[in-house]
């Protein structure tokens, strides 16, 4: 039997995923980790991404990690800055080392009578399936496809003459100067590109089905940058993102609690900045409630100076085809336009899109329970990150790594190799929700009936609540009655521990 070929693999060397490793380093340094990442360089969404102004739309106080202040003085940063403060934490931590890049996981198998993983990997430079095995599978994968965005069927596109683009897959050659383009969506990637694109284009357009509820503030967040003056910079960074993440969970309790009240503020700020020259009721004024999908920022006023400015504008209408020149709408008003930019959304998928099975039998995560967002039932050591749709990603990436750190160190001193979350008999007819509850953006709901299900009681529960979930993850025991643990084989163990392989900062194939 070959060893392991490292107590954990991350898969993913996105932010989730170079995060992850570092709070591994740190709290269980004597563990092995390989980090697998299918393309060919890290950075993940923040690689991956490469079209005009590309930003967050989260402030990188609390978008960056827990441990590593962010140090610039733009708070909304663009996406070349967030790639670089990734590629100098995996630097200064010593992440790099441990990645392999072109290794895409396709299929990944638990086995019971070894008590671990068995990878099916594909190593793209030299086109060849691998193998991997670990004793636990940490998925930093992210939840959408990196081969494909989400592309809905436009009737006509193939007559269309001009450029037609998916920001996801953004020409480095394009040049956008002098040119008509329309940009088909509402959501944070459309709100980006069309101030972007209105610096140096003739004339842009964002066409939307329906409005989306906007905020505004400024990219540089001054309290931030005057703690750093004052303060060492650990506390003016905890200082910070206390603040910062306080103020994102109120505003997503007020959306709960008094939706009118917050709409109408959301609404009357787009009215001061805007005036006159959009009609706010038409383009907007969502028919939903703030928070039931995702807000989209504006950064320094840019997509309203656009507006304001004449550079840009919006139409709020349905597309009933695309011509040689452009895009007939429903209400026969036509387009024209020399590009169009189909800013239409992610595909998302489950796992990085791996299929997964136990003892050959495969895994329909639909009919697992959730396990604190985190795990599943039945699967054993198997641990996914996955962020807060209402709030920064990483604040939830940073707690689930602290979480797993607590149980790997728990399971040292236990004794016990095996973790697997079980669902009592009694449970197992509790009322089921979806994985993401009271949230209907399209992307979600496309795909939540692939999803696990979440139960009405913790810990079988994905709650998207940063409070909720300090609780959850740093202070509940990691033996809470749910978690399974037992011993792996007496062969594998023995076999592992005379295996030679020097620990975390370097793994043995």
């Amino acid at each position: 039997m070959n060893a392991l070929d490292a107590d954990i693999i991350i898969v993913g060397a996105g932010l989730s995923g170079v995060g992850s490793a570092c709070h591994l380093k740190e709290h269980c340094p004597d563990r092995s980790v390989l980090i697998l990442e299918g393309r060919e360089a890290m950075g993940g969404t923040w690689d991956l991404f490469r079209y005009p102004g590309i930003r967050s739309d989260s402030d990188m106080h609390t978008l960056g990690y827990n441990f590593r202040p962010w140090r610039e003085a733009k708070a909304i940063a663009d996406g070349p800055s967030i790639l670089n403060y990734i590629r100098r934490t995996a630097q200064d931590h010593g992440i790099e080392s441990l990645i392999r890049y072109g290794h895409w996981l396709k299929a990944a198998d638990w086995c019971s009578e070894t008590a671990c993983w068995t990878l099916t990997v594909q190593d793209v430079a030299n086109d060849v399936t691998i193998t991997l095995r670990s004793r636990f599978l940490l998925m930093c994968a992210g939840y959408y496809s990196y081969r494909q965005g989400h592309q809905p069927e436009f009737p006509g596109r193939e007559t269309f003459r001009g450029d037609f683009i998916h920001p996801q897959f953004w020409p480095e050659a394009f040049d956008a100067h002098g040119k008509r383009i329309v940009v088909i969506g509402s959501g944070a990637t459309a709100m980006t590109l069309v101030p972007e694109l209105a610096k140096t284009a003739a004339e842009v357009t964002m066409l939307q089905r329906s409005p989306t509820y906007v905020i505004t503030r400024p990219a540089r967040d001054r309290v931030a940058n005057m703690l750093r003056r004052l303060l060492p910079e650990s506390w003016a960074y905890a200082a910070t993102r206390w603040k910062n993440t306080t103020m994102q969970q109120w505003l997503y309790r007020r959306s709960r609690k008094s939706p009118e009240q917050l709409k109408n503020y959301l609404i009357g700020e787009v009215r001061k900045k805007v005036g006159d020259t959009v009609d706010v009721d038409r383009h907007f004024t969502p028919s939903y409630n703030p928070w039931d999908q995702r807000l989209c920022l504006v950064p320094d006023d840019d997509l309203f100076d656009a507006l304001r400015g004449g550079r840009a504008r919006v139409v709020t209408d349905h597309i009933s085809r695309l011509t040689e020149s452009g895009i007939e709408l429903a209400s026969g008003e036509t387009l024209e336009a020399d590009t169009i930019v189909s800013a239409t959304g992610l595909e998302l998928v489950i796992m990085g899109d791996a299929a997964f099975s136990v003892d050959g039998k495969a895994v329909d995560f639909a009919n697992t329970w959730t396990y604190k967002g985190i795990m599943c039932s039945d699967l054993p050591n198997l641990v996914s990150v996955f962020g807060y749709i209402n709030a920064s990603w990483t604040l939830r990436a940073d707690l689930t790594a602290e979480w797993f750190c607590r149980l790997l160190n728990h399971m040292r001193d236990d004794g016990v190799d095996v973790a697997v979350p079980r669902v009592p008999e009694e449970l197992q007819s509790m009322p089921d929700r979806d994985w993401i509850d009271d949230f209907s953006a399209g992307y979600m709901r496309r795909v939540m009936h692939r999803f696990p299900r979440q139960g009405d009681r913790a810990p079988w529960v994905n709650p998207q609540d940063y409070r909720r979930d300090r609780e959850l993850f740093l202070k509940s025991p990691i033996d809470d009655g749910s978690l399974y643990f037992a011993p792996a084989p007496t062969s594998l163990s023995e076999e592992t521990q005379d295996s030679g392989r020097v620990r975390n900062t370097q793994v043995v194939a």
